[in-house]
């Protein structure tokens, strides 16, 4: 049992001593100091014995304080009683750990002394009642955030999702609230709408985390960035090339929730191509030439730093000429296809059992809707043909949530046969390492995204890997 010395005065402090008492997991036993009698609650327990004097006074406090205390607290109403009692109290005890409210803006320095702002109180626990607020404990803990708890909306890109396929650096899920029951954490389970998760980790890491849990679908490029970028190299590409390219890049910008298109020239030439890209700049297509660097790394570089870039645009000869460059700059990279980009309608994703497919399930549908392609899945599982695995349940889920139609093919045969010649298809494929890795020798493997390149006169959108 430990012994707590309260000092209080005020209405507050009467709420406070009434709401102690009728604590019934506490077995403390606690000393009261009031100095008015309204502040005495009207119940009175066993364990509460109450002093009446005015604690500012170091003769009549004195006594009490070399009773060993755990803990005091000071709950009085007027700054001079505050400041007064605390002195008094570290006169006669430089140990004892001293909680205060401090409704004044006090300024004390004292390691052993914890000061609770009403203002930061009050107002913190206002902002927790404001929608698309994260929830921060407040009493556990630090209490600096590093324990929230977030509610899934139904159309955020955790919904369906195993937590296997969640990357949690510097956070984890502690726990998921569902139908007023608290559900420990497995690899195998699945977020469902609505579902509360009781997260922990890094403040910072954390608040990230709350805005990719509550971003819905109709975002994308975000949450990589707000624009898109499209880089011509008047050297390297005629006139046929840098039309398809910047027009399939108008296209892709009038149709997705981008905010601007920064199209970049470097090595101009003139030429009619060169005059029609000078007259799209306006306030949502920004157009610049570099007259003076050639280089594509540096120009890349430096562009991806300054600009808010979400997605970049390539053609298929840029895209394997700087296939390393573009897997660094982790972003999301819509690769132009042969046929036009008006004749896409479906999206393809082609999977061994990936589970990079789900991890990044949320931008497949999010594009899609935007784009308004139907997805194919195609399964290729030949050794479990018959086999419904958790990717094909995870899309199925999906589907039936933003009500967009999926297809799920179970394969035998490589699916890459009946895609080659296709000219509607936009292949979805994880950019992780298997597509840097990708050499001759791949021909004889049968994991469909080292085998992208098998479809290169198609249209194809690379997706990084999303880490929180």
């Amino acid at each position: 049992m430990k012994k707590i010395l309260i000092i209080a005065d005020g209405i507050l402090a009467k709420h406070f001593l009434e709401r102690v008492m009728n604590s019934t997991s506490s077995d403390n036993s606690y000393d009261i100091v009031t100095y008015r009698e309204k502040t005495v609650p009207s119940k009175k327990l066993d364990n509460f014995a109450f002093y009446n004097f005015d604690p500012t006074s170091f003769e009549k406090l004195s006594p009490l304080i070399g009773r060993d205390y755990y803990q005091i607290m000071i709950i009085v109403s007027k700054k001079i009683d505050a400041v007064g009692t605390y002195n008094n109290i570290r006169t006669l005890d430089k140990e004892v750990q001293i909680v205060l409210l401090d409704r004044w803006e006090l300024e004390l320095e004292d390691s052993r002394l914890e000061i609770l702002g009403s203002r930061d109180v009050l107002s913190s626990r206002f902002v927790d009642f404001l929608p698309n607020m994260p929830v921060i404990a407040q009493n556990v803990g630090l209490g600096a955030g590093e324990i929230i708890e977030i509610r899934v909306p139904i159309g955020s890109s955790y919904v369906y999702r195993h937590l296997a396929s969640i990357v949690q650096k510097k956070w984890r899920i502690s726990g998921i609230y569902r139908a007023n029951s608290l559900i420990l954490p497995r690899p195998t389970l699945m977020i469902q709408p609505n579902d509360v998760l009781l997260v922990v980790g890094d403040p910072n890491v954390l608040q990230s985390v709350y805005k990719s849990i509550k971003r819905e679908l109709g975002q994308f490029p975000a949450p990589f960035g707000s624009s898109i970028y499209c880089l011509v190299d008047m050297l390297k590409m005629n006139s046929k090339e840098v039309d398809k390219l910047v027009n399939d890049s108008l296209l892709l910008h009038s149709k997705i929730s981008s905010m601007k298109l920064h199209v970049k020239v470097i090595n101009p030439t003139y030429s009619n191509s060169l005059e029609k890209l000078k007259s799209y700049n306006n306030k949502h297509i920004s157009v610049e030439i570099d007259y003076y660097e050639r280089d594509v790394s540096s120009v890349m570089k430096v562009d991806l730093e300054e600009k808010d870039i979400g997605l970049i645009v390539v053609s298929n000869i840029f895209f394997m000429e700087n296939i390393s460059l573009l897997y660094q700059s982790k972003l999301p990279v819509f690769k132009i296809g042969s046929w036009g980009f008006s004749s896409l309608s479906q999206g393809v994703v082609l999977s061994s059992n990936s589970e990079d497919i789900e991890k990044e399930s949320a931008v497949i549908f999010d594009i899609s809707a935007q784009l308004d392609l139907n997805i194919k899945l195609y399964n290729f599982n030949p050794d479990n043909y018959n086999e419904k695995n958790s990717l094909a349940e995870h899309f199925e889920n999906l589907s039936k949530l933003f009500n967009k139609k999926v297809e799920i093919v179970n394969e035998k045969k490589n699916p890459l046969l009946k895609l080659r010649n296709r000219d509607d298809v936009l292949q979805f494929v994880p950019f992780n390492n298997k597509i840097m890795e990708s050499n001759i020798f791949s021909l004889f493997s049968t994991d469909m995204e080292r085998l992208f390149f098998k479809l290169s006169g198609s249209y194809q959108l690379f997706i990084p890997m999303q880490e929180a």
